[in-house]
């Protein structure tokens, strides 16, 4: 099994409350690093319907018939458990005795709000992240390859081909649970959103422009958006707000949460046909960005992430503000360090104020840089 970073977290928590839910996209590891990292707790798939209708018709039963310290997959599909997870809890006073998982966040997150808050820490497990794939011996030395694969484990445990494993998982997640959500009923229109976003991903997303091109209203526009975010699929990140300049763009960027995924959607099959394909950017983008956010949550944090572009077009592809300390990033995917690339963070130091020390490109070169005009740094080096 591949290590992963959060189950350090994880492992501290479980003396500090009742109950740890790891949460995070279907497929991520979560049952994976729970069985392997727990084996003294109990598992139990709530997915298996027999025991999903014990849960659901005596969750007072069930409870006692699974004994903590128990592990609950897929637990937001039996809600009425919470309640009775609540009580047991509070009955037994003892910390580290469930750890729930789920993979539909809304589902779950509304669950325990209502019934379990102040008695649960709750925890994202992202898929791979360079950094685990690098300490495992696993990174693929080819940019292009890495950022077809993704970050899935399934690619890495399984060996297993991109464009083998993403058809599948998009028919049998994407297409089918991500709909079942708020009962989506057209799957071929909420297929074709998903892909126009694909397009977009790394984008100031217009979600009147959207709402033309994918034939739906803005309203549903949202409510897509909304689902999409909720499991895991896209995430947004927001333009950054200091009053530099009173003409700033304010719609958000949306990304895809993988880039294995998003090449799945844009029909690219492998490496060769990402090499000259005209998103390689936008896809290198994703994947830098999607790494800041996975290197904050596994340490148990929100991912402080922003963008900032104002309505001359000078933008920095990447703000991040952590203990108060704000760094700037410019995202590229080239392998050449050009002081060009730094253009769009000294407009922003002098707008800012922000010290030019916290200020870097991303590249895809063959090593980082530091300067005292700003640095340079490998993808893979970034967010070490």
């Amino acid at each position: 099994m591949i290590q992963r970073n959060l189950l350090s977290r994880i492992t501290a928590l479980l003396d500090k409350f009742p109950i740890i839910t790891v949460t995070g996209v279907r497929q991520s590891g979560k049952s994976t690093l729970l069985c392997n990292s727990f084996p003294d707790f109990q598992y139990v798939s709530l997915e298996d319907p027999d025991i999903r209708m014990f849960a659901g018709e005596d969750p007072r039963g069930f409870l006692d018939t699974y004994d903590p310290p128990c592990i609950l997959d897929e637990v937001q599909r039996v809600p009425n458990l919470f309640s009775y997870l609540q009580t047991k809890a509070d009955k037994s006073g003892k910390m580290g005795e469930y750890i729930l998982s789920g993979s539909h966040n809304f589902l779950l997150m509304q669950s325990i709000s209502q019934s379990l808050a102040g008695r649960s820490a709750v925890l994202t497990l992202e898929p791979l992240s360079i950094n685990e794939l690098k300490n495992s011996g696993l990174l693929p030395k080819d940019l292009n390859e890495l950022m077809v694969n993704g970050f899935y484990p399934a690619i890495y445990d399984r060996n297993i081909a991109p464009f083998e494993y993403f058809p599948s998982y998009t028919a049998t997640y994407v297409e089918r649970d991500v709909r079942l959500i708020r009962n989506i009923p057209d799957a071929g229109s909420f297929m074709r959103f998903i892909k126009l976003l694909a397009v977009r991903s790394g984008q100031v997303v217009n979600k009147t422009e959207l709402s033309a091109a994918s034939g739906v209203s803005v309203p549903t526009v949202n409510e897509w958006l909304s689902v999409l975010m909720q499991s895991y699929i896209v995430f947004e990140l927001q333009p950054y707000y200091q009053n530099y300049s009173k003409r700033l763009v304010k719609s958000s960027k949306i990304y895809f949460s993988d880039t294995g995924l998003l090449c799945s959607m844009l029909g690219i099959e492998n490496a060769g046909q990402l090499k000259e394909h005209p998103m390689r950017g936008n896809i290198f983008e994703t994947m830098v960005v999607s790494e800041y956010r996975k290197r904050r949550l596994e340490k148990g944090f929100v991912p402080d992430a922003y963008f900032w572009r104002d309505s001359n077009q000078n933008e920095v592809d990447l703000l991040t503000e952590e203990s108060g300390i704000v760094k700037a990033y410019e995202i590229k995917s080239g392998a050449t360090m050009d002081r060009n690339y730094l253009q769009g963070l000294n407009k922003f130091s002098q707008i800012s104020g922000i010290d030019i020390k916290n200020m870097s490109c991303i590249f895809s070169g063959d090593q980082s840089y530091t300067g005292t005009k700003g640095s340079f740094l490998r993808y893979d080096e970034a967010f070490n």
